[in-house]
């Protein structure tokens, strides 16, 4: 495969990624986050890979295990893809009964419905349940769409597009700008905004600088960093990445404590090769793609190294 050099060659793969999911008549998303994963998720999620591989069903259906869908009270979840059939506390038992009736016949099991505790019925689609109706999600968005592990699936839904656009169209001093406008605040409970840490970032003097990804909790049990990491490491890495251009194109750290066991696995699954073969910083097209780590007129100008 050949490497990912520029804008065009990134284009290019994403149509390509795009026309291989629409090769698919269904999708199973598995929610793989760490509350489902208390409810056996993951025996789950393999149960299910063997039915498709018994039933030669491998080139039909795709299977996406993905990271946390904010549910968690009614994990494991499963969603059917194109119809977004929403199915809750699933057990490894009932992937052949899924398998046989919804993806092969497009019947609906109504005991894995979600039922509306105020209501009493029972609802069929993700869509159409309040606790989802009621959200507009950001941070959190894009979670059923990839599986953490894969690069391919990032790109597919127009991931790296963002740090494309800035490095192909933006100076330093006109992303700043653009960050200020936007009003974006930090998350960690002081609200410090984003554009003038930028900026200072920018103007503090010296050659070698930081940008640092802090991926620890501020409370005990919290889970809204990890939630990002397990479900959507290539996000946090863009975003490090658009931050570092501005800021002065510095190095870049992750690093996540030991509570955060996937969100580091995946991270690590990503871009712990790219390191090895290449003294390139990981950039749009590296990962877990075979043949795509190597230098970039981009990422020569940036000079920066993530681990």
């Amino acid at each position: 495969m050949r490497k990912i050099c520029t804008i065009s060659n990134l284009d290019a793969l994403r149509e390509k990624l795009q026309n291989y999911r629409k090769r698919f008549k269904t999708t199973l998303v598995l929610c793989g986050g760490t509350g489902c994963q208390a409810s056996h998720s993951l025996e789950l999620i393999n149960r299910v890979k063997v039915e498709l591989s018994n039933q030669g069903l491998e080139k039909e259906v795709l299977l996406r295990a993905t990271g946390c869908h904010g549910f968690c009270e009614q994990g494991p979840i499963v969603v059917v893809e194109p119809d977004n059939i929403f199915y809750c506390h699933v057990m490894p038992d009932d992937a052949q009964e899924i398998i046989a009736k919804t993806v092969c016949n497009g019947e609906v099991i109504e005991r894995l419905l979600y039922t509306d505790p105020v209501s009493g019925k029972t609802i069929r689609t993700e869509s159409e349940i309040p606790f989802y109706r009621s959200q507009d999600r950001q941070l959190l968005a894009q979670n059923r769409q990839v599986d953490p592990c894969s690069i391919e699936d990032y790109i597919a839904i127009g991931g790296y597009s963002a740090i494309s656009k800035t490095l192909e169209k933006m100076a330093p001093e006109a992303i700043i700008k653009e960050v200020k406008a936007s009003g974006l605040r930090g998350r960690g409970g002081g609200g410090f905004p984003t554009g003038r840490k930028w900026a200072e970032c920018l103007e503090a003097p010296g050659d070698e600088k930081y940008v640092i990804c802090n991926a620890d909790e501020g409370d005990p049990g919290a889970y809204m960093d990890r939630s990002v990491l397990e479900g959507n490491p290539h996000l946090v890495l863009e975003g490090m990445m658009i931050g570092a251009w501005p800021a002065g194109q510095p190095h870049g750290y992750a690093p996540p404590p030991g509570g955060i066991r996937y969100g580091h696995r995946h991270t690590h699954v990503e871009h712990q090769r790219p390191m090895r073969r290449s003294s390139c910083p990981p950039g749009p097209g590296e990962g877990s793609l075979p043949g795509h780590c190597g230098p970039c007129t981009h990422q020569d100008r940036l000079h920066r190294r993530y681990r």
